[in-house]
């Protein structure tokens, strides 16, 4: 970093907060620790989120989705999040394992607004929990049991500014490495990028669930 970018790095408190200001009122009453049925409405009408955890390797922000309301609401201080069969990393699940702080920002199509929810996770297998997510005859692997600290809403703003659900900002995958391209020339070509393009999309289908 040189002298110049040093100079307007910002690493005090008090000077954040004087550049900012104090936050709206609204912006504080929003936050509650508990399930309201407002906020309620908006979790079960998502169909994606993004789980964010914290472990002793670093930060993981992990996609999740399935047909809307697949976060269960158990009742106002608890969620039920179903972990869906991947590529067994388990980041999330890992750092749970270590640290269950854990952060989601639900998401709904056409919609600007987002609701965020803090809590602590544990894993779990129990058969009978398993069988409430199962979807075409498959159950998740695990379920996480999220106990829930804060929840409150975000304005539409960073939606609006993005245009993520315009249409015709949607852009072509082709202009995009292929994921093939991309595990080939990491992997120096010790992956067949070519087959696992062939192979991705009947993969996809045969292993969503």
């Amino acid at each position: 970093m040189d002298g110049s970018s040093k100079a307007h790095q910002i690493s005090d408190l008090a000077e954040l907060e004087r550049i900012y200001g104090q936050p709206m009122a609204a912006s504080i009453r929003k936050e509650i620790d508990y399930i309201h049925p407002h906020y309620q409405a908006f979790i079960e009408a998502a169909p994606f989120a993004v789980l964010a955890t914290s472990g002793p390797d670093g930060l993981d922000a992990s996609p999740r989705g399935d047909p809307a309301g697949f976060i269960h609401v158990q009742d106002e201080k608890t969620l039920l999040l179903p972990d869906r069969r991947g590529n067994n990393r388990i980041d999330s699940l890992r750092n749970i394992i270590s640290d269950p702080r854990v952060a989601i920002i639900f998401l709904i199509p056409g919609i600007g607004e987002t609701v965020r929810v803090n809590g602590r996770a544990s894993i779990h297998n129990d058969p009978a929990l398993l069988e409430r997510f199962a979807i075409e005859g498959k159950t998740p692997h695990t379920v996480l049991k999220i106990a829930v600290e804060a929840v409150f809403f975000q304005c539409s703003r960073a939606i609006l500014r993005s245009g993520l659900w315009k249409a015709e900002q949607q852009i072509e995958r082709s202009s995009l490495p292929s994921l093939g391209t991309i595990l080939s020339d990491l992997s120096g070509s010790e992956i067949d990028g070519e087959k696992y393009d062939a192979d991705l999309p009947q993969r996809l289908k045969t292993s969503i669930y």
